[in-house]
């Protein structure tokens, strides 16, 4: 193992085969630098968090004046202005009677939060039996308990753990009105016991890249309101535009109930994820009754510093009409992927928005850590997962920063292609 690694613990890592790790060094824009000072741009934005840029200047100005003001207060108790700025930028982006900001430290929490909240929505109103959810295949929601028992216990990271989540009901999305009847009849015999269904909106991200249309986001959102359940809509990836609007979920007719947004929150300077819900949800939690009020509160829930990094993220994306950049880059990938159509190996490609994939036929894990390496001799950084390759750059990326990555891409390809024939 190497020395760096003496005292670390990777994530999603065999810590005894690991290589040799690649440290970075410094950030700026789109690239990463490298101890060795290799360049590499960042195709992924940093598991999908640094949207604008590293050391964009807009939000580092933000954060060093809060840094120096205030970085840290409990929240509980006590407010600042920086959380009350952030909950009306939030309530005011998202729309769709959404006005209540719920702070928290990561996705995942924010997931926990958004089943916790829902589970309690109905206790509070004098039914105890709606504690299950629907999830759906190839769903991902998060890495804590919760968060697992909605993923996809099949295909998803979390299968081991199986026997010690809870049990759910798992269904394919309704792609046809084959399994749109069948999500029908669970909702119908499981009605008393189903406080919600969850689901990533048009894009399952970790679960494959799989992209659906907003048409079965629909017909989901009609069946919650037949059967008058909660519908949680995990907006964790997919918020601040990076599905090509606002949010995913501005490209249908669903209203929710509760939203979970993330990662690009705070433009890639720290974790902070919020639980965002209705005024119906709010209201079950008021009242002179014991214990019906909200029982959660992270310690760093609504860090000042993290909501002012936030604050100027959402400034920035109005002030610089960032949907129009992503538009661009979506306009890119329609008209690039179907370069790689002429790979045997390569099975679809899709996009939406800021978002590109590349299916391939077939992934082990030496080709995956292959890949992986060839893309860094090359100078991109990429990661791989499962049998996809996908792209998911910071906004403010150049067409030229573009063209290295599908080249590149293209250059790996044909290698792979030469060493299999």
């Amino acid at each position: 193992m190497h020395k760096d690694l003496n005292h670390l613990w990777l994530p999603y890592t065999q810590m005894q085969s690991v290589l040799a790790p690649d440290k970075a060094v410094k950030t700026k824009e789109c690239n990463i630098i490298l101890e060795n000072g290799q360049v590499l741009i960042d195709s992924i934005s940093s598991w999908w968090t640094s949207c604008l840029g590293y050391n964009n200047p807009f939000l580092i100005k933000a954060v060093t004046k809060q840094l120096n003001t205030m970085p840290h207060v409990m929240f509980g108790g006590l407010i600042h202005s920086q959380a009350i700025e952030l909950s009306k930028k939030i309530t005011s982006l998202i729309k769709n009677d959404l006005e209540k900001v719920f702070f928290v430290d990561s996705g995942s929490v924010s997931i926990e939060v958004a089943l916790k909240m829902a589970v309690q929505f109905w206790i509070n109103k004098g039914n105890k039996e709606k504690k299950k959810f629907i999830h759906f295949k190839n769903g991902y929601h998060g890495d804590t308990s919760g968060a697992m028992s909605v993923c996809d216990p099949d295909e998803g990271m979390h299968s081991i753990f199986g026997n010690y989540l809870n049990k759910n009901f798992f269904l394919d999305l309704p792609y046809n009105e084959k399994l749109e009847n069948n999500l029908e009849n669970v909702l119908r015999k499981n009605k008393d016991k189903i406080a919600g269904i969850i689901i990533e909106p048009l894009i399952q991200c970790a679960g494959g890249m799989k992209i659906y249309s907003p048409e079965i986001l629909n017909k989901i959102y009609q069946l919650k309101k037949k059967f008058n359940i909660l519908l949680i809509l995990d907006e964790i990836a997919t918020g601040f535009g990076r599905a090509g609007t606002m949010f995913a979920f501005h490209q249908s007719i669903a209203k929710p109930d509760i939203v979970c947004i993330g990662k690009g929150l705070t433009g890639g300077i720290m974790s902070l994820s919020a639980t965002v819900s209705t005024k119906k949800i709010f209201n079950a939690f008021l009242g002179k009754k014991e214990n019906i009020e909200f029982m959660h509160g992270p310690t760093y829930m609504a860090n000042p510093l993290a909501c002012s990094a936030a604050n100027a993220t959402l400034s920035y994306i109005k002030k610089y009409n960032v949907l129009n950049k992503v538009k661009k880059i979506e306009n890119y990938f329609s008209r690039n992927l179907p370069r790689f159509h002429k790979y045997t190996f390569v099975k679809a490609t899709r996009y939406i928005g800021a978002i590109a994939v590349i299916e391939l036929n077939d992934m082990n894990k030496i080709k995956l850590n292959w890949l992986r390496k060839e893309y860094i001799n090359r100078g991109v950084w990429a990661r791989p997962l499962r049998n996809v390759i996908y792209f998911m750059p910071p906004f403010i990326i150049k067409k030229n920063q573009l063209n290295k990555i599908f080249n590149t891409t293209l250059d790996i390809f044909d290698l792979w292609k030469k060493q299999n024939t």
